[in-house]
């Protein structure tokens, strides 16, 4: 069951004062509409039928917007700050949450939040990446990049679900593993690579969702699932569009060119086969209707869930193996 929204209360943003140069057209007719409104009750005048025109005319606006957003419009959309992170998921779709910290080697990585969960009277595991709301809440969680500690955490808190048989929900909303010195030096690809072999091996279903930002490794490390979702303005790359032009092109600024050629939106995805179900989203993005996206996103949930009902231990780990040994295979005529 869907609850009050409780997102973080350090979200001041206001989603009306962040907007996009695609979006002008949709703002500037919503900005028109809410004119008419306000002098239609200063004034006393009726002007229903100009605000409903206005109104037919702002739905089919918004439908020829987002029904042909470009790559990297898309990828605007998936870093929106207001958009939800996983502790609203969280707060939103599940009961008696209890965080678990720490990965019993070094230290515990605010990155990644985990912990035992309820949803629809399951148990469940559930690890994501959390952002931050405020430039103090950003700094604590490094914007969502974890430190190898934060994997080796995720993988702790997986192979305890494992020992309880609790199926796993992991959410991705992550631009890349955090790049620092220490995270060098602490074993940063090591971490990731041991989460892709021990992920693998785990004999209790796991679903993975990317909801925002699927960067490279960073988001691979707590994403080899039975299922990959996505979320319809998420992205999932190997590299960042911004480090892929600077690579290619040596320019940054050429990120809109490589989003297009990177084949990173839901829709290639499912063609490729890297993901295997979009999870609807509001018009415009989640962070315009947020228990709208929190309804969609539990509806998937529970779909899923339900589709591992009945299976074994060994069913369950050798169709996480045959779902990404079948990446990257083509057929030679």
């Amino acid at each position: 069951m869907l609850k009050k929204n409780k997102r973080n209360a350090n979200q001041t943003t206001s989603k009306a004062l962040i907007g996009f140069e695609f979006e002008k057209p949709v703002s500037e007719l919503e900005g028109k509409i809410r004119e008419l409104k306000e002098f239609s009750v200063k004034e006393g005048i009726d002007m229903s039928s100009e605000i409903k025109s206005l109104e037919e005319k702002l739905v089919s606006k918004k439908c020829d917007v987002y029904n042909n957003l470009t790559p990297w419009q898309r990828i605007q959309i998936a870093r929106h700050p207001n958009r939800p992170y996983t502790l609203d998921y969280i707060n939103m779709i599940m009961d008696d949450f209890r965080e678990l910290h720490g990965d019993r080697r070094f230290a515990e990585d605010p990155a990644i939040v985990a912990g035992m969960a309820v949803i629809d009277g399951r148990r469940i595991m559930v690890i994501g990446h959390q952002k931050g709301r405020d430039v103090k809440e950003r700094t604590f969680r490094r914007f969502g990049m974890p430190n190898p500690e934060g994997y080796r955490k995720a993988i702790r808190i997986m192979k305890l679900a494992e020992r309880f048989n609790i199926p796993i929900i992991t959410f991705i909303d992550t631009p890349g593993a955090f790049p620092g010195v220490g995270a060098e030096e602490r074993g940063q690809a090591e971490s990731i690579a041991s989460n892709l072999e021990e992920m693998s091996l785990l004999t209790v279903p796991v679903i993975a969702i990317v909801i925002g930002e699927g960067g490279s490794g960073g988001a691979l490390g707590i994403g080899v699932g039975n299922r990959v979702l996505i979320l319809e303005y998420a992205y999932y790359s190997v590299i960042s569009p911004e480090g892929c032009a600077a690579i290619l092109w040596k320019d940054g600024g050429k990120a809109s060119l490589a989003a297009d050629a990177l084949k990173l939106t839901g829709n290639d995805l499912l063609k490729l086969g890297v993901v295997d179900d979009i999870v609807p989203e509001p018009m415009g993005g989640a962070h315009n209707d947020v228990e709208q996206m929190a309804l969609n996103l539990h509806k998937a949930i529970i779909k899923e869930l339900d589709s591992f009902e009945g299976m074994s231990k060994e069913e369950i780990v050798n169709s996480r193996y045959d779902r990404f040994r079948k990446l990257g295979v083509v057929n030679e005529v």
